[in-house]
């Protein structure tokens, strides 16, 4: 197994909090594992600035340079088997940069790979400056970066530096720990729609709300909605929901045996998908033949197949997404062929081993180069 040094600057995967971004952090460690490499939790560092706030920008960058230090020293002192070969971050953006990746690896010789980068020269100049400065000069120090969605793949393109490899690596699930779940789909009742979502202000709170309007157009139509979810926000989802009466039911969070439950019986996954990244839900309940109808934002596309595992609406459109739903909820036998397809999609091409035969044929090249040989 080969040592790799992993970092996450926007959230822990080891914070117990639901998170996609947590889980597509602990994905990318298993991928790692089962493609041959042994990766380590470098620092818990968080370089998360949500409000655009110069000064926490420079304390964060201070503490990302002490953390660098200590870990160049901790790694020369390794015996050299002991050490990384490699430096691999995921989730850099101008809101959490990696002040700590290029460092060590400048340092200790090591190649610098980055999973889910995302350039963004608007925000060059304002308030997030630093932080975006601070990206930049990461992805651009990088050797590789693996593109996650088509949405990032323009920008990293036009301002890739002339030896710097970009790779696609979709999202993906570990199919094992779902398991197989029993269809408990019921044609002859009425149609059961899904949101799993945290309750949070901001763009949860929006999509919550979008969606709530769309139904609100849709009273005369059959239908329930099962809502998994909670958080600070929760008394303004049940605001936005309460017209809607008995027939929107909320089930607060559930682990991955309640989980598998809901996506087993829903017979469509409703989410307007506002500013997501692009949702690890959508993915999962495709696993379990659940279609989904969600915003087309951000990468949503790499993650639902317009027109065959799901639908895609224009990005906060209410009457495009109520428009849609109300088309799918009169053709049962076309969700269910949806949810076939979704199915076959995510079991077939979106796993753990794709996922580590993709990460190990780029990898491996980095660590035969003469930087990988380290010091």
């Amino acid at each position: 197994m080969i040592p790799i040094a992993f970092y996450a600057p926007l959230k822990s995967p080891l914070h117990p909090s639901p998170s996609g971004d947590r889980t597509m952090a602990r994905l990318l460690m298993r991928a790692l594992e089962r493609g041959g490499f042994a990766p380590h939790l470098a620092s818990e560092l968080r370089t998360l600035d949500r409000a655009g706030d110069p000064e926490r920008q420079e304390a964060l960058h201070r503490s990302g340079e002490d953390e660098a230090r200590r870990l160049i020293a901790h790694y020369r002192a390794l015996a050299a088997a002991e050490r990384p070969r490699l430096w691999f971050t995921y989730h850099v953006y101008y809101k959490a940069p990696d002040w700590i990746g290029p460092q060590v690896a400048g340092a200790l010789g090591l190649p610098y790979a980055v999973a889910e980068a995302s350039r963004a020269q608007k925000r060059a100049g304002g308030p997030w400056s630093l932080g975006h400065d601070g990206a930049e000069a990461a992805l651009d120090q990088a050797d590789l970066l693996f593109v996650m969605t088509a949405a990032d793949r323009q920008a990293l393109e036009r301002l890739r530096p002339p030896a710097q490899v970009l790779a696609d690596l979709p999202p993906f699930l570990d199919l094992d720990e779902w398991g197989a779940v029993p269809s408990e789909r019921v044609a002859d009742r009425a149609p059961k729609l899904l949101a799993v979502a945290m309750m949070r202000d901001g763009d949860k709170l929006e999509s919550y709300r979008i969606l709530a309007d769309a139904l609100d157009g849709l009273r005369d139509v059959a239908w329930t909605l099962d809502v998994v979810g909670d958080g600070d926000a929760r008394g303004a989802v049940e605001a936005a929901f309460a017209p809607l009466g008995p027939r929107v039911r909320f089930h607060g969070e559930a682990g991955r045996a309640g989980l598998r439950t809901f996506y087993g019986a829903a017979d469509l996954l409703v989410w307007p998908a506002v500013n997501e990244a692009y949702g690890m839900v959508l993915l999962e309940a495709q696993l379990f033949g659940c279609p989904v109808l969600a915003g087309s934002y951000g990468g949503v596309a790499a993650v639902v197949r317009d027109g065959t595992t799901g639908r895609l609406t224009p990005p906060g459109d209410v009457r495009a997404f109520g428009d849609v739903l109300r088309a799918l909820l009169a053709d049962r036998p076309r969700l269910r062929g949806m949810g076939e397809r979704a199915r076959r999609f995510v079991t077939e091409e979106r796993g753990l081993d794709p996922a580590a035969r993709k990460l190990r044929r780029h990898l491996l090249p980095l660590l035969q180069s003469e930087r990988g040989a380290g010091p």
